[in-house]
C-alpha cells in the first residue's frame, strides 16, 4: 500500500481511501483505490466537491475500523474556512456507507452546493497489478439508471452480472451526468448561522452469483459496533501474558484483525463456514497454504479458525488431473477465486492448484486440530479426504519416485510452489535458479510431520495399524534421505532445495528453520541450524532473514531474499522451542514484538531485510499487504513459543 491508502476491510470487501476518503480509480504503480467485493471494483469513484472544488484535509484519514477526516474549503491565512465537513466512512459485508456533516462557520445564512461524483468500473483485481497484462472482455456493457434517492450502475458480459447501487439520505436534489460514465449526485444545502447539515450514502454491491438478501447499516457507527463486536468475540478469553504487555496488545491485535479477515466458504455437506482469508488487498480470499498456517498459529486459542479451514479445504480438493489449474487427485487447492476473469478461465486461479505445500499443511493441521481437541469426529469426517492427500503426496506429489516433494514451474501460473512463490525466490547464493522439476527443503520438512501426524490418527482414530506403520516407515525414511541429501557440510546447514538432477541449491535461506519446526532434522543438526539462523548475516534485529546477507543473490527490499517475514520468523520460533533453544527463540520472538510496537502492534505481511543495528525503527516492504492473515497469528505463535517471557 502507499502511504495515501488506507484499508477497511470486513470479511470479503475492502475499500481503500485516500487522506481526504476520496477513491481516485487511478491505475498506477502499487496498490488501486476503490471498493472490492469478490475480486471485482464495485467503487472506482467516489470524490467529494464543495461549491465545485476538492476540499483539503486538516485532518488526514487514520487507520482504524472506520475513517474520519474533517475537510475545509482550500484558502489562506486571510481566509478562515467557511465551512467545515466531517466525514466518516466504514465498509461492511458488501456495502460502503458514510455520513457527511457539514457546519456552517458563517454568521450569515450560507448555501453551499456539495456533490459526490460515483462510478463503478467493475475492473477485476487482475487487472489492476502491475504486471501489464490485458484481457479481452468481448460483449461487455456498462450502464446507469437513475434512481430516486440516487443511481445503480450495472455490468453485464454475457451470464456475468453485477450491480452497485448508490443511495443517499436524504436524497439529492440532482443526479447529473459527467461525461466519462460516473454520475454526480448533487445537494444544495441553505444553512443558518452556524447550523449544521447531515447526509447519508450507501453503497451495495452485489457480485455476480451472490443472491445472499444484503442490507447496508444505517450508519458508520453502526457498522463499527459490529466490527467491535466480532473482535470483541475473537478476543474474549484468550490468556494474555502479563508481564509483556507489548506481546499481550500484538496478540489482541491481531486477533482483532483475524476477525475482520474472515471470508465465506462452504464445506464438502455445503455447509456455510468463514475461513480466514490471506490477506488484504490482493488476496481477500481463501488460499489454502495461508489458511492453514494461520489456523495452526491460533490453534491453541482460537480451534474454531482450523474446524471452518479443514472441512473448506477439503471440499475444495482436487479429484482429477487439469493441466492449466495444476490439479491432481488428492491435491488441496491453493488458491480460490471468484472473480470474472477467473470465471471466464482467463486466469487459471477460479480454483489453483499450484502449491506443493498445502496438502501436506492440510494433514499437519487435521493432525495438529485432534490432538488439541481431541474432536474425533472431524478426523473421521475427513478420513477419506486425508487418505486421498496422503496418495498424492506419494504418488503424484513425488515421494515415491523422486524420494521427496517436487514442483515445476506452471507456465500460466506460479513459477515457485513453495511458500516463497515468487520467480527468483528458489535460488543459489549466487541467484542462479534451478532449472526443471525443485525439491525444496521446507517441503520436505512438511511432508515429514503430515506422514507422522496422518500415522498417529490412524492408529487412534481410524484404527488401521497397517497403515500407520506404512506412514511412519515412509516419514523414516524422507528424514534418513533428506540428512544425507541436502546437508552441506561445508556450511553445516541445509540447502534450500535440490535441483531435478539432485543438485544442492545452496543459498542459505530461513526455510531451514521451518525444518526445526516439523522436527525433520536430527538434534545435532537442529542445534546446528538454530543458532546460525541468529548470526548477523540472517538476523537483523526485527527478525531472521529471508536469506542470508552477503550472498550475491541477497537484497534487503527483495520479496524473499532479503526481507523478513513475520510468519516465518513465527515458524522458526517454535522449530527453535521444539530443540531446546529456548534463549534464541526469545531473541526472535522479542525481535517480531518490538517491530510490532512501532507500527501500532500490526505485524504487516513482510519488512524489509535492513538492520535495526543502521535503522532505529524497522523499514516497510513497499507492497506489503497491511493486514495479512499469518502475521495477524504470528503473535499467537509466539505466546506459544516463549510464553510471556
Amino acid at each position: 500500500m502507499t502511504d495515501r491508502h488506507h484499508l477497511l476491510v470486513y470479511g470479503g470487501t475492502f475499500a481503500a481511501v485516500g487522506d481526504g476518503g476520496d477513491i481516485s480509480g487511478v491505475r498506477g504503480v502499487g496498490s488501486p483505490d476503490g471498493l472490492f467485493v469478490r475480486d471485482a471494483r464495485h467503487l472506482s469513484r467516489w470524490q467529494l466537491t464543495v461549491d465545485g472544488a476538492v476540499p483539503e484535509a486538516l485532518t488526514p484519514v487514520a487507520d482504524g475500523d472506520t475513517t474520519r477526516c474533517v475537510l475545509v474549503p482550500r484558502g489562506g491565512r486571510n481566509e478562515p474556512p467557511a465551512h467545515t465537513l466531517f466525514r466518516e466512512q466504514a465498509v461492511g459485508d458488501g456495502s460502503f456507507i458514510e455520513s457527511l456533516r457539514v457546519t456552517s462557520n458563517r454568521p450569515v445564512p450560507t448555501t453551499i452546493r456539495l456533490a459526490v461524483t460515483a462510478d463503478a468500473d467493475f475492473t477485476d483485481q487482475f487487472e489492476l497489478r502491475s504486471d501489464h497484462r490485458t484481457y479481452a472482455k468481448t460483449g461487455a456493457t456498462r450502464s446507469r439508471q437513475v434512481l430516486d434517492h440516487g443511481v445503480e450502475f450495472t455490468y453485464q458480459r454475457g451470464e456475468w452480472r453485477s450491480i452497485t447501487t448508490v443511495t443517499a439520505d436524504p436524497a439529492p436534489d440532482a443526479v447529473e451526468e459527467t461525461g466519462t460514465g460516473a454520475r454526480r449526485l448533487v445537494w444544495t444545502l441553505e444553512l443558518d448561522p452556524y447550523a449544521t447539515a447531515e447526509l447519508t450514502l450507501r453503497v451495495m454491491a452485489r457480485p455476480h452469483g451472490d443472491k445472499r438478501p444484503l442490507r447496508v447499516p444505517r450508519s458508520p457507527a453502526a457498522l463499527s459496533d459490529q466490527l467491535l463486536s466480532l473482535e470483541g468475540e475473537f478476543v474474549e478469553g484468550v490468556a494474555f501474558p502479563t508481564g509483556w504487555p507489548e506481546l499481550a496488545a500484538a496478540c489482541a491485535r491481531g486477533l482483532a484483525d483475524l476477525a475482520s479477515l474472515q471470508v465465506p466458504a462452504t464445506g464438502p455437506d455445503g455447509e456455510e463456514l468463514r475461513v480466514p482469508a490471506a490477506g488484504a488487498p490482493w488476496f481477500l480470499t481463501l488460499l489454502g497454504r495461508d489458511a492453514l498456517l494461520t489456523s495452526l498459529f491460533a490453534l491453541p486459542y482460537r480451534p474454531q479458525l482450523a474446524a471452518a479451514t479443514l472441512p473448506a479445504l477439503a471440499a475444495t480438493q482436487a479429484t482429477e488431473t487439469g493441466i492449466d489449474a495444476v490439479s491432481q487427485p488428492g491435491k488441496i487447492v491453493h488458491e480460490v477465486r471468484h472473480g470474472e476473469l477467473a470465471h471466464f478461465g482467463q486466469v487459471p486461479y477460479g480454483r489453483y492448484y499450484g502449491s506443493v505445500d498445502a496438502t501436506p499443511l492440510f494433514l499437519i493441521l487435521l493432525g495438529a486440530y485432534v490432538e488439541h481437541t481431541a474432536d474425533t469426529a472431524l478426523a473421521r469426517r475427513l478420513e477419506p479426504h486425508a487418505r486421498a492427500a496422503i496418495a498424492w503426496m506419494l504418488d503424484h506429489g513425488g515421494l515415491t519416485s523422486r524420494g521427496y516433494l517436487v514442483y515445476r514451474a506452471d507456465q500460466g501460473g506460479l513459477a515457485n510452489q513453495n511458500w516463497k512463490d515468487s520467480p527468483g525466490a528458489i535460488c543459489s547464493a549466487d541467484g542462479t535458479r534451478p532449472a526443471g522439476p525443485v525439491m525444496a527443503a521446507g517441503a520436505q520438512g512438511y511432508a515429514y510431520d503430515a506422514l507422522r501426524r496422518t500415522a498417529w490418527l490412524s492408529r487412534t482414530v481410524w484404527r488401521d495399524e497397517t497403515y500407520a506403520a506404512l506412514l511412519e516407515q515412509a516419514a523414516a525414511d524422507l528424514r534418513d534421505r533428506f540428512q544425507q541429501d541436502f546437508w552441506m557440510p561445508e556450511h553445516s546447514f541445509p540447502a534450500l532445495a535440490l535441483d531435478g538432477e539432485g543438485r544442492q541449491v545452496d543459498a542459505l535461506a530461513s526455510d531451514a528453520g521451518h525444518l526445526l519446526w516439523s522436527g525433520l532434522l536430527d538434534k545435532e543438526y537442529g542445534e546446528l541450524v538454530g543458532r546460525r539462523l541468529l548470526e548477523p548475516d540472517f538476523f537483523s534485529g526485527w527478525g531472521v532473514r529471508t536469506l542470508a546477507s552477503g550472498q550475491p543473490a541477497y537484497h534487503p527490499l527483495s520479496y524473499h531474499r532479503g526481507s523478513v517475514w513475520p510468519h516465518d520468523n513465527a515458524l522458526i520460533t517454535l522449530g527453535l522451542a521444539r530443540y531446546g533453544l529456548h534463549d534464541e527463540a526469545r531473541t526472535v520472538a522479542h525481535a517480531l514484538v518490538d517491530a510490532a510496537t512501532t507500527t501500532g502492534h500490526r505485524l504487516p505481511e513482510v519488512l524489509a531485510g535492513y538492520g535495526r543495528d543502521t535503522h532505529t525503527e524497522p523499514v516497510p516492504y513497499p507492497h506489503a499487504c497491511v493486514r495479512e492473515s499469518r502475521s495477524a497469528a504470528a503473535p499467537l505463535a509466539l505466546l506459544t513459543a516463549v510464553g510471556g517471557a
